[in-house]
């Protein structure tokens, strides 16, 4: 069944928007707080169309991502239970924030890079790095390497891959969406029991 090719050309065609930038990094920003869509969805193919500009997309990405991780962080350090709380709720993050925690008190600061690359989503850990109480500096540079690497990863995979890559992804995106829905499927039954 093919719904992801069609899914991609949109992609592709919406990543060379003019307002695509903005969009991109607003996603990047909101992604840290309550946006349930992870950025690279978005990254990807924005680098893939315009790779002159793959490092300026990864750099801005990595920023709007941060300084949304530290409106996240503030949230749950001052704002928990009144706004954080019920969203969780609402969200079915209970679980999620149940897995950071103890990832928190098992590997400390460690868990905001090794966060940058899990498909939980990060902004569990960035509120519940507020939660916790942990140093704001030490938990802003640690995201900052964290997304920083991720991003940059992201960006330079296209960068490197070019058009041989967006032939293959083309041909293959069927494939790789079915194998990528069947694996978050799978890691997710292995998290939740």
């Amino acid at each position: 069944m093919k719904i992801f090719s069609p899914l991609y050309s949109k992609v592709m065609y919406w990543s060379k928007h003019k307002y695509a930038p903005f969009y991109l990094y607003v996603m990047a920003f909101t992604e840290s707080i309550f946006w349930p869509i992870p950025v690279d969805v978005m990254l990807a193919p924005m680098a893939l169309a315009k790779r002159h500009l793959a490092w300026r997309f990864a750099f801005f990405t990595t920023l709007f991502s941060v300084v949304g991780g530290a409106v996240g962080y503030y949230l749950g350090n001052v704002l928990y239970e009144p706004i954080v709380l019920p969203f969780i709720h609402f969200m079915h993050y209970q679980d999620n924030m149940q897995i950071a925690q103890d990832w928190f008190n098992e590997w400390g600061i460690l868990v905001i890079f090794i966060a940058s690359f899990t498909p939980i989503p990060f902004k569990i850990f960035t509120v519940t790095a507020g939660v916790a109480g942990m140093l704001f500096i030490p938990f802003l540079l640690t995201a900052l390497i964290g997304r920083g690497l991720r991003f940059f990863l992201v960006a330079g995979l296209m960068v490197l891959g070019g058009e041989k890559m967006e032939a293959k992804l083309s041909r293959y995106i069927d494939r790789l969406g079915w194998g990528t829905i069947i694996l978050a499927v799978l890691l997710y039954a292995l998290l939740k029991y």
